[in-house]
């Protein structure tokens, strides 16, 4: 191989010295290093010119996020001393040998971003705004071939043999490919698996395609199945109100509870399955009603008081409540049909201040699953469990808040108040099959603060492994970001003010949706019926 490059160049050196050009010949070297002189100048000024703009691309890449801050400067400032290195003929050779180990990293960068990442990236400015991927790679590949010429005519005009820069060069070749194929390798590790709050923004993963307006922005997702939207109304708690996925018909019906006379303070709605549900932990009561009857019957008074309830099945729920004793939140399984009803489980949420604002999260149900997932809402960490209750795992997100950065006192009778405004670290959630996705309330390393302001950033994450999927953003409404949403194998759906809007899943993320896990659920379900029984 090296004897075959060796013969290439002095086949192009005799070429030039027998072409038109044979007069600038002995000027070879001096010419083709002004030429690497012009690249790194308008490289690296572009830049600095853009730097936070060139960072956010960086850490877009799907090879170099996890580095983006310290590679953002260590490229300019290596472009910017190749620059000054190659306008002094005593240092120019070292320049040269600068520009080949640049050029040869680029190379294998831009091969890698064709041939082995998740997604091939949108340009990032520069010559690349002017050039596709491919067309860039040729360019690079030139330009080694340029360097090595510039070198060979440096030694040769010294009459010095080419095999020692030969060696050198293939040398240097070799280690700057190596850096970045290592960087690459490690950058995936930590983006995944160990990430340091960088997002990887994913390319076109959602494409909003319809927006229904519901007239007011009282609404929040009671359900989704068989092809409707059910909706609850916080103004009209006993209103339910269906949105076929088509968002072409809306109709809402008043439920009849077989008792009113209750102090409710919060009633809520949720549908699963042919079943509607009403209830209220404060009370504690719970009602159920079949789709397409308006009257719900009571089917729990006083079991459980509880402050988040999902639905596992007709007459089993988990529910979020309080200890009597020291008021810290835990979960617990209200199972209607076992005597004792209730089965506390104070293990699962961690306290980590005060047991109640610290552990505080949304508890919720995975569609096309039968996974319960609970998201803290300041800290960095969520939980999957069965229906049991049993701890699935334990799993972070990509902010580094491990700790809930509150501030806490407590009243006289025994409940908690804040004292000073809360960092919020996770927002809405939805879940489907085993992703999770989490509306984020904290902006990443090297983002764009105009981008925060006009949209919303959605985190995904898988909950069979840890892994960090990647972000997407969801235009907000003026100041109003998204308030709810909702997802199945298609669609995600999110409320914003007013407006009921579909986003629908593409590529990158609907390859997480197997087929296999609908088998999975009706497994699952029927262990539930099993455990019910028990």
């Amino acid at each position: 191989m090296s004897l075959l490059v060796l013969g290439g160049i002095r086949t192009l050196q005799q070429i030039l010295k027998h072409s038109p050009l044979k007069k600038i010949f002995p000027h070879l070297t001096q010419i083709l290093s002004y030429f690497f002189v012009l690249l790194f100048c308008y490289a690296a000024v572009s830049k600095v010119l853009d730097f936070e703009n060139f960072t956010v691309q960086l850490a877009q890449s799907p090879l170099l996020s996890a580095y983006a801050g310290i590679i953002s400067y260590t490229v300019i400032i290596v472009e910017i001393v190749t620059v000054i290195i190659l306008c002094f003929p005593q240092t120019r050779l070292w320049g040269l040998y600068a520009s080949l180990g640049l050029m040869a990293g680029f190379t294998i960068y831009i091969y890698l971003i064709l041939y082995y990442s998740d997604f091939v990236p949108c340009s990032c400015g520069g010559i690349l705004e002017k050039l596709g991927w491919t067309e860039h790679l040729i360019f690079n590949i030139g330009c080694i071939i340029i360097a090595l010429l510039a070198i060979s005519s440096f030694y040769q005009r010294k009459q010095i043999s080419l095999l020692k820069p030969l060696f050198y060069s293939a040398l240097l070749i070799i280690m700057s490919t190596s850096i970045v194929i290592l960087l690459f390798i490690t950058s995936e590790h930590i983006i995944k698996k160990e990430n340091n709050f960088t997002r990887r923004f994913l390319l076109h993963p959602v494409l909003e395609d319809k927006t229904f307006d519901l007239g007011m922005n009282s609404y929040y997702f009671a359900g989704l199945d068989g092809g409707k939207i059910y909706l609850g109304n916080v103004t009209a708690p006993l209103l339910l109100t269906t949105v076929d996925t088509s968002f072409v018909n809306l109709r809402s019906v008043k439920v009849d509870l077989d008792r009113e006379n209750y102090p409710f303070r919060s009633l809520q709605l949720q549908v699963k399955d042919s079943n509607y549900y009403l209830y209220d932990g404060s009370i504690p009561v719970i009602f159920r009603g079949t789709l397409g009857n308006t009257i719900a019957h009571t089917i729990s008074y006083r079991d459980a008081f509880f402050t988040q309830l999902v639905i596992l099945d007709s007459s089993y729920f988990a529910i979020r409540t309080q200890s009597s004793h020291n008021r810290q939140y835990m979960l617990a399984a209200l199972n209607l049909q076992q005597n004792p009803k209730l089965q506390m489980h104070p293990s699962i949420l961690k306290k980590q201040i005060d047991g109640v604002f610290d552990s505080d999260g949304k508890l919720v149900t995975a569609n096309n699953s039968s996974e319960i997932l609970y998201a803290y809402t300041y800290r960095n960490e969520f939980i999957v469990l069965d229906q049991r209750l049993t701890i699935l795992k334990k799993l972070h997100t990509i902010d580094t808040t491990t700790v809930a950065k509150i501030q806490t006192r407590r009243l006289s009778d025994g409940t908690h108040k804040m004292s000073a405004p809360p960092l919020k670290v996770n927002g809405a959630i939805a879940a489907n099959h085993n992703l999770l996705f989490i509306h984020s309330n904290l902006k990443g390393k090297h983002e764009s603060s105009q981008m925060w302001k006009k949209a919303s950033v959605i985190d995904i994450y898988r909950t069979d492994e840890q892994e960090y999927v990647g972000s997407f953003y969801v235009d907000k409404q003026g100041e109003s970001a998204l308030s709810y949403m909702i997802a199945d194998d298609r669609y995600l759906y999110v409320l914003i003010r007013n407006d009921l809007k579909r986003y629908r899943f593409r590529e990158p993320i609907s390859k997480y949706f197997k087929a296999g896990n609908a088998e999975n659920l009706i497994q699952s379900r029927q262990k539930l019926i099993n455990l019910k029984k028990k």
